[in-house]
């Protein structure tokens, strides 16, 4: 299983990666493999503030719709427009391309208290 050590993550299966004063957030390549082949990313919270756990959107695959958690407070900044033509991404690259939204960060304690790649590789069975 791919687990970047430079990624934080947590226990709902998003991952997060801090660039400067932002983070990018997608799901985890043990997420996209539970869910299965992903057809629709539905983010409705472009220019919003969502709290620390909140949900900030759905994806949806072919036999179920999740839930996507916040790792973080902050203001979604952007959403990945390619994956309105091309859902699909998130199961092929979910650490690069498949990323699904780009946010502020509010408290960059909140970071610190997610876990590593080793600490959620465990909680997966990696």
């Amino acid at each position: 299983m791919n687990l970047p050590a430079n990624l934080k993550y947590t226990k709902e299966h998003e991952w997060i990666r801090v660039e400067g004063d932002v983070a990018f957030i997608g799901i985890t390549d043990h997420a996209q493999k539970e869910l299965g082949d992903i057809v629709y990313v539905d983010i409705d919270t472009l220019d919003k503030e969502v709290a620390q756990n909140d949900v900030f959107g759905t994806v949806e695959a072919v036999k179920t719709v999740s839930d996507l958690f916040s790792p973080i407070t902050g203001t979604v900044l952007e959403i990945n427009d390619k994956l309105d033509g091309s859902p699909e991404t998130v199961n092929s690259d979910p650490y690069g391309d498949g990323w699904i939204i780009k946010i502020s960060i509010a408290n960059p304690a909140e970071i610190d208290a997610l876990l590593t790649a080793d600490t959620y590789g465990e909680l997966v069975g990696a």
